[in-house]
């Protein structure tokens, strides 16, 4: 990633940004997948691939939206796990 900071507009921008942080993606990714029984090493090497794969995607972009971001984390968690990414992506409506 560039030495460029990615401004993470929160919620529509009712709450602050914030700048990009990995380790945050990279937690909500592995949880998901433990959350779906994967294996510990499953659950980190996915949460690393997709991490991978949505900071190449932010390189080109100077700030996006939250939501944006889950999108995109979403849609290549579903390329590595299926099971992981519906729960990622409808994590607000699982109790």
């Amino acid at each position: 990633m560039t030495g460029q900071a990615i401004n993470i507009i929160k919620r529509e921008g009712r709450r602050p940004s914030e700048p990009f942080q990995r380790h945050k993606l990279y937690a909500s990714v592995r949880a998901a997948c433990l959350s779906v029984r994967s294996p510990e090493g499953v659950a980190e090497s996915t949460a690393n691939n997709v991490c991978d794969a949505v900071i190449l995607w932010l390189e080109t972009k100077p700030e996006v939206t939250s939501a944006d971001l889950r999108r995109k984390a979403t849609e290549t968690l579903e390329s590595f796990h299926p099971e992981a990414a519906y729960l990622y992506k409808h994590h607000r409506l699982v109790i």
